[in-house]
């Protein structure tokens, strides 16, 4: 797996954009208290039961693995020449 070049910033931006996708589709409401490892975790569920990425198999599912899966995510919705590609 290699890293993206902005991978943390891109982790933050897609768990914001996740979590509006989460609320518009209604499929959760996330709390002000909730930790970003437990909005990662079902974000990264959310997107594979919606088709909108690849599964990982499941003895590579790890907080990291799944970050770096929402960023990957996040940003293929990015413009070229984006700051953070």
């Amino acid at each position: 797996m290699k890293k993206l070049k902005h991978e943390a910033e891109l982790v933050k931006a897609a768990i914001i954009e996740g979590v509006a996708y989460a609320k518009k589709r209604g499929a959760a409401v996330f709390e002000p208290t909730d930790s970003a490892n437990d909005k990662v975790l079902y974000l990264y569920r959310l997107l594979v039961h919606d088709k909108l990425i690849q599964p990982l198999p499941e003895d590579q599912v790890s907080q990291q693995s799944m970050r770096h899966k929402l960023a990957l995510w996040y940003a293929k919705q990015l413009p070229k020449g984006h700051a953070l590609l």
